[in-house]
């Protein structure tokens, strides 16, 4: 064998030795990733918020890092979830065109208004149930927006609605989770953006199959005392999402909330479901903006 064969081949190995390091060393990182984690915190991501990065990427990345689920994902999203051995800690929501060409079940169409009642029972009933064979605990619901109504009405509405799903909920193991938005910025008009009155609903119905989502973000901006309204009030919240204020981007020093204060108050409360990144990443490189909210909300 001459001394330019030699050469090649002791080439080779050490492209062959460089190789299996370096694909150890991103094994060892993303075991790093999710070993690292305190575990008082269960991770998950809101699937909207990256729209440029594939759901497979995004769970592969996902669970590198040491998310658990995927939220606000729809039953078509179920077998790609399965197969990175995720799951989605709150189900989106369904849809259907009703009166007037509008989204019902939507957040500004939905369960305030009786005339969508029916529609609303036709598209949640099978929703519920694939949830559920899913392995789901929590599918995301609306009040609507308010057109003028009242809130008192707005409230008898809902209950009304929301009555004739939740035997079906309840038959299946789901819990019904109406999400508080602000009306300031983001849902105009929007009626369950204060936590006071979606517990008045919450006692209304009187059920455990119906509880709220408490998203950081969006109660900030409309109430604040986020920390008491937590301690006071957890038994109401099923599940919290996140977001920096103002702006709804990064969760770091770049805005006016300290979550790691936030999730330690969180874990006080007993809480042991998911907290769920919503913040829109206005950095170039969306999954690393996301490993940084998972280490800041990781306490």
């Amino acid at each position: 064998m001459n001394t330019a064969s030699i050469s090649r081949r002791r080439f080779l190995e050490a492209g062959a030795l460089t190789s299996i390091a370096a694909s150890l060393q991103l094994r060892l990182d993303a075991a790093d990733a999710t070993s690292g984690l305190k575990g008082q915190i269960n991770h998950s991501a809101c699937k909207w918020c990256y729209p440029k990065v594939p759901l497979d990427a995004l769970c592969r990345a996902g669970k590198e890092m040491g998310l658990t689920s995927i939220d606000l994902v729809d039953p078509v999203d179920f077998p790609i979830l399965k197969k990175h051995g995720l799951t989605s800690a709150m189900i989106s929501f369904p849809s259907i065109q009703g009166p007037d060409d509008v989204k019902v079940g939507s957040i500004e169409h939905a369960f305030n208004n009786p005339a969508y009642h029916d529609l609303l029972v036709e598209i949640y009933e099978p929703h519920i149930k694939a949830s559920a064979a899913f392995g789901a605990k929590h599918v995301i619901c609306f009040s609507g927006n308010r057109r003028g109504m009242d809130e008192e009405t707005g409230l008898k509405n809902c209950a009304a609605g929301l009555k004739r799903l939740l035997p079906v909920a309840e038959k299946h193991g789901i819990t019904l989770v109406m999400e508080l938005l602000n009306s300031k910025v983001n849902h105009k008009d929007y009626m369950c953006d204060k936590s006071n009155w979606g517990i008045e609903l919450c006692d209304l119905l009187g059920s455990d199959n119906f509880k709220l989502l408490y998203d950081i973000y969006h109660m900030q901006i409309m109430e604040g005392d986020v920390i008491a309204t937590i301690k006071k009030n957890h038994r109401y919240f099923a599940h919290y999402h996140t977001g920096g204020v103002p702006g709804r981007h990064e969760i770091d020093e770049s805005q006016e909330l300290y979550y790691p204060a936030i999730m330690r108050a969180i874990v006080e409360t007993g809480y042991k479901g998911h907290v769920a990144q919503e913040f829109i990443p206005a950095r170039p490189d969306a999954l690393a903006s996301l490993k940084q909210a998972v280490g800041i909300c990781d306490v």
